[in-house]
């Protein structure tokens, strides 16, 4: 009986000999994608909170990944307590949809049929202030300020930021 068993599980054992043959194939088929590393976003966040600083501005930054999760947010400490959510839902709708926040903000004003993209879920935010991170022609992810006395302030931080790591705001 023992022989018997054993016999089977040399079957297995061949069996498992061949997984990483299966490994090696299921990996070509997975897409490749970038990110955007933390020190990026770190450096993005510093790069926007100082431009806004220098002008005289106290406002909050949120620089997100490619799904909205913040790696980087700093708020100067005389800034609003609302410009830390507003900041942070800046990035998000500009990472989700790929679009700075204020280009949707004005599509929406022009066409009221696309005014419900307020309204896809709590964190999307039609105010100036936010782009897509993208590098090399992908999104990687999105840069968000709020706070500064005017959306178009409020872009040239996060532009600011943008070019701190050699993103760009507008398409690759």
């Amino acid at each position: 009986m023992l022989i018997h068993r054993l016999r089977g599980l040399g079957c297995a054992a061949a069996m498992l000999s061949t997984p990483s043959v299966w490994a090696g194939e299921l990996l070509k088929e997975l897409p490749s994608r970038s990110y955007l590393p933390t020190t990026l976003a770190q450096r993005a966040s510093v790069a926007a909170w100082e431009a806004c600083k220098t002008a005289g501005y106290k406002i909050s930054v949120a620089v997100v990944d490619r799904g909205g999760v913040v790696l980087a947010m700093l708020r100067d400490e005389h800034a609003g307590v609302h410009t830390a959510d507003s900041a942070r839902r800046k990035a998000y709708t500009a990472a989700s949809l790929r679009e700075p926040t204020q280009k949707l903000a004005e599509l929406a004003a022009r066409r009221p049929e696309l005014a419900g993209l307020q309204h896809m879920n709590a964190s999307i935010l039609l105010l100036g202030g936010g782009f897509p991170v993208r590098i090399a022609g992908q999104v990687v992810g999105g840069i968000g300020v709020g706070g500064a006395p005017g959306a178009n302030f409020d872009e040239a931080c996060a532009r600011a930021g943008l070019q701190a790591i050699g993103a760009r705001h507008d398409l690759d």
